[in-house]
């Protein structure tokens, strides 16, 4: 079976070789290209047998793990933590959470790539951050002994289907895993389904609702301090192509009656920062940009472009109401809990398919506003207009994400036996 996926996955790579050279001209994928096509940096080289290898493929991923590395290293001061990402903005974000001397690219799912980092990493425990099934690295490392977990762990609407259609080929994938800890019972049902061992199943809850506002972003501080207490602050997070559109024409109408409003509006993607920027000012509105900012310039009522990678968790501290992107196209949605965390109104479209459980659970709590594009700016606008409405919706919000905390803690405990047990390599 293995040779066959290694075929299929040659082949592609031949055939889709002219739209990489493609991406990378446009400087897309290029970063990291020598550690994922099997080049161990230097740096990881004096890595001591033993080590715990964390895997987040982007920035979600990364915030969601960061409290289990931090209680994973309190508790095991002796194992080396490792991270690695897949995309480059979560590499940006690892370093500077984790420092840059034990976070690297991962390597391509080529054998190739992926043996030289496990014959030099030698690790005892690959922990994956929730869905990221790559066959060659999940067998080469059970071959090995490597214990294999992963937390936090969905199985998307998008995606189950196209798992259950290959569940001849995904059941012995996913025979090599140790520990598969599910944010909910329908994400373990659904791991089941697909071929995970029944008893090697646990539902531990979401990571994400133990992530806490970093220290690491002097920079809220300043810009609190820049923005005029008279000045109602919507921030617009992890926004997609298309919604911008329909945001700044919601903020218009907001506009009309709130001439001090701010909204800051953060796309998902670096690569579209300058796109939406001559959107923004093609639209008529005043414009800041996060890049050329600087703490003795006030905020102006008008636009504030986020224009960086990294700070929008902290940013939401600062929001009235928060709007929560990908969602008013079928992207699926982004993280709620973020703004929830600071009390935020928050509100969101209606494509949320990713975050589905999340959702629902505020929908029933009334701590969510769902809208379309044609809606949004009555929303908002009636938001402002009812502080007292705002604010417990905002409190609902808090309190909800409050109570469900716990799962990093659940998911230390259920790693504790594959950490004490002995590897069949003797490492």
């Amino acid at each position: 079976m293995f040779f066959f996926y290694n075929l299929l996955l040659a082949c592609a790579a031949v055939l889709s070789l002219p739209w990489w050279v493609f991406q990378m001209r446009l400087r897309k994928y290029r970063s990291g290209l020598w550690e994922r096509l099997g080049s161990v940096p230097a740096r990881l080289k004096n890595t001591r047998p033993g080590a715990i290898w964390v895997h987040a493929v982007s920035v979600g991923e990364v915030l969601a793990v960061s409290q289990l590395i931090t209680e994973l290293q309190l508790k095991y001061p002796d194992r080396q933590i490792l991270v690695s990402t897949t995309t480059a903005t979560g590499q940006s974000l690892a370093r500077e959470r984790f420092g840059p001397d034990r976070v690297f690219f991962m390597p391509l799912d080529f054998g190739f790539a992926v043996r030289p980092y496990l014959n030099v990493l030698k690790p005892h425990l690959i922990i994956l951050a929730e869905t990221e099934f790559w066959p060659n690295l999940l067998h080469l490392a059970g071959k090995r002994g490597t214990s294999l977990a992963t937390v936090n762990a969905r199985i998307s609407d998008r995606s189950f289907p196209r798992y259950r259609l290959f569940r001849w080929f995904f059941g012995r994938v996913l025979s090599e895993m140790d520990l598969f800890l599910a944010q909910t019972a329908e994400d373990a049902d659904r791991l089941r389904a697909i071929g995970a061992a029944t008893e090697r199943v646990r539902v531990s809850g979401n990571l994400k609702f133990d992530i806490r506002p970093s220290s690491q972003f002097p920079f809220v501080n300043d810009l609190r301090l820049a923005i005029s207490k008279d000045s109602p602050v919507i921030v617009c997070g992890s926004t997609a192509e298309g919604e911008e559109g329909a945001l700044l024409e919601a903020f218009r109408t907001v506009q009309g009656q709130f001439q001090a409003a701010i909204m800051v509006l953060a796309p998902r993607h670096p690569e579209r920062f300058e796109k939406v920027a001559n959107l923004i000012s093609t639209a008529g509105f005043a414009l800041q940009r996060r890049s050329l900012w600087s703490p003795q310039q006030p905020v102006k009522a008008g636009i504030f472009l986020l224009d960086s990678v990294g700070e929008l968790a902290a940013v939401y501290a600062l929001a009235d109401i928060a709007f929560v992107g990908g969602s008013l196209v079928p992207s699926g949605g982004h993280n709620i809990l973020e703004p929830a965390q600071y009390g935020a109104a928050i509100v969101t479209g209606t494509q949320t398919f990713n975050f589905r459980e999340i959702v629902s659970l505020f929908q029933k709590g009334d701590a969510i506003r769902i809208v379309t594009a044609e809606t949004l700016g009555s929303q908002l606008l009636a938001l402002l207009s009812q502080p007292e409405e705002r604010k417990r919706l905002g409190g609902r919000a808090k309190d909800l994400f409050a109570r469900h905390a716990g799962a990093t803690l659940r998911t230390l405990d259920a790693l504790g036996p594959l950490l004490a047990r002995q590897k069949r390599d003797g490492l």
